[in-house]
């Protein structure tokens, strides 16, 4: 565009930023009588202030005549003026931006990497909805090795970033759970060696848009791969819960049972605020312990008191925990016997769930993972087959289907299949509030790992899946990072 291109006296070269006390211009030189009126006592904070850009706002030329008319004013090209954004404009503008370019504006000064860094500015921009899905993908092996990497997918632009973090190089078999704008890293594994091998208690927390990381309150017990449930406890549901009087055997108690002291009115009036806000749980059920036993124990971290507590087990002969989500304040589990177990959060205690029918013809090799999209529905996504009978191998066809289970009537019903074949046996399905499946598989074959990322709409009624990426990150991995990978799903 040639340097004649104005637009009512605007010129479109425009670029150097200006403020007083936190505005910014957005304009350049001006005539010496407008200097005095519009531009005393503003400083630079961006930029310099020498600048030979031409620019000249129609806005201000209008109210410079309405409020001057016994003087005339005429523009001239070698005249500049200044223009200056309020500091809560130029947010509005910055929140809009996407992750990755709001990342870059925090290095062009301080003032504005102080107005996006802000937890006010961020919850503005959740507010918005301006942010979009980032998928993460943890648990990638190259050479033989745990390998540092974190790999994130931009949904919007269709992107894959490569993240380096030294802090879980040598470090596999962990679970992550996303949390606000943070990923929970529980549990796990570190080798020294062939033989010496160390499970972790440890959990740590990874912000992407900070960059940085920091530790989490241990658990009790150490555990690698366990099963994870987040529940975000507001404000409002803190209000809602109810006082229930519980008959037990000898008697009847009115005690108020609020075992994880999810009511408000167990805490301290100073600090009803602090611990409400942003508050959550996680749940880690079962995993591998120390030993290479299978665990049955349960714990559940609570954000506002960083703090682990270790709660009831799961029911005896319920078997081994492969998936969970949190759903209506209640931490659904479902273990590979196909029985599906529930753990009341308000009152603390366990109790099962009959489905029926129960997923017919389920291939058994495949685990079920349960997904709940907008806190409301839970689904589970399962392999089984679709003709014959027999073992995997055989020329039977087997499909990976997503089932809806309505838990108050204990119904189970088919509501959409996965158009690839199932190859992965640790396929990994995540949902977000967006009403939105998310599936990464990835598996070997003719000696190159492949990895196919596919997503789906459960708001549409005919739920059809999309394939978002394929080998663009699997042809650098292990064959190890098939059994070893874990996914998370934040809006940035």
């Amino acid at each position: 565009m040639g340097d004649d291109d104005d637009t009512r006296g605007v010129s479109l070269r425009c670029l150097s930023l200006y403020t007083r006390g936190g505005g910014c211009k957005v304009g350049a030189a001006t005539s010496d009588d407008f200097s005095e009126v519009v531009g005393k006592g503003y400083k630079p904070v961006c930029g310099t202030r020498d600048t030979s850009v031409d620019c000249f706002s129609y806005g201000v030329e209008r109210f410079w005549k309405r409020n001057n008319k016994k003087k005339s004013f005429e523009p001239h090209q070698n005249e500049a003026m200044q223009v200056f954004l309020p500091d809560d404009i130029l947010e509005m503008c910055l929140m809009r931006l996407p992750i990755t370019s709001l990342m870059n504006t925090r290095l062009v000064c301080k003032k504005w990497r102080a107005l996006t860094t802000t937890t006010r500015f961020m919850q503005m921009r959740r507010d918005g909805n301006f942010p979009t899905p980032w998928l993460f993908l943890f648990g990638t092996v190259k050479d033989g090795y745990s390998s540092r990497e974190i790999y994130a997918f931009d949904v919007s632009f269709n992107n894959w970033h490569k993240i380096e973090s030294e802090v879980l190089k040598d470090r596999f078999l962990f679970s992550v759970a996303a949390v606000h704008d943070n990923i929970y890293i529980v549990g796990g594994c570190s080798s020294f060696g062939r033989i010496d091998q160390k499970t972790h208690r440890g959990v740590l927390v990874f912000s992407p848009l900070m960059k940085s990381w920091h530790k989490a309150a241990s658990m009790r017990h150490a555990r690698s791969k366990p099963v994870l449930g987040v529940y975000e406890v507001g404000s409002d549901c803190l209000t809602q819960l109810r006082t229930r009087a519980r008959t037990r055997m000898g008697g009847v108690s009115n005690v108020y049972e609020d075992p994880h002291r999810l009511s408000v009115r167990r805490l301290p009036r100073n600090e009803k605020v602090k611990h409400t806000s942003g508050r959550f749980l996680i749940m880690a059920i079962g995993g591998v312990g120390s030993w290479d036993e299978a665990l049955d124990s349960c714990e559940i971290y609570d954000s506002s008191l960083n703090k682990w507590t270790e709660i009831q087990r799961v029911p005896v002969d319920f078997g081994v925990a492969c998936s969970a989500i949190a759903c209506n304040g209640i931490f659904y589990v479902y273990s590979e016997n196909d029985k599906l177990a529930a753990y009341d959060i308000e009152n603390g205690f366990w109790f099962r769930v009959e489905m029926s029918p129960t997923p017919a013809r389920r291939v058994h090799e495949y685990s079920p993972k349960l997904v709940s999209c907008d806190e409301q529905r839970v689904y589970m996504v399962s392999v089984s087959w679709c003709e014959g009978e027999g073992e995997i191998g055989s020329r039977n066809k087997a499909v990976r289907k997503v089932w809806e289970l309505d838990v108050l009537d204990g119904r189970c019903n088919e509501v959409c299949v996965h158009p690839d074949a199932p190859m992965d046996w640790n396929a990994v399905f995540v949902g977000d509030r967006k009403k939105t499946i998310f599936g990464v598989e990835m598996f070997k074959i003719f000696g190159q790992v492949l990895e196919f990322l596919t997503m789906c709409d459960v708001s549409d009624p005919k739920m059809k899946w999309v394939h978002l990426s394929k080998n663009e990150v699997g042809r650098q991995m292990d064959a190890s990072s098939c059994v070893m990978k874990s996914m998370a799903v934040l809006h940035l």
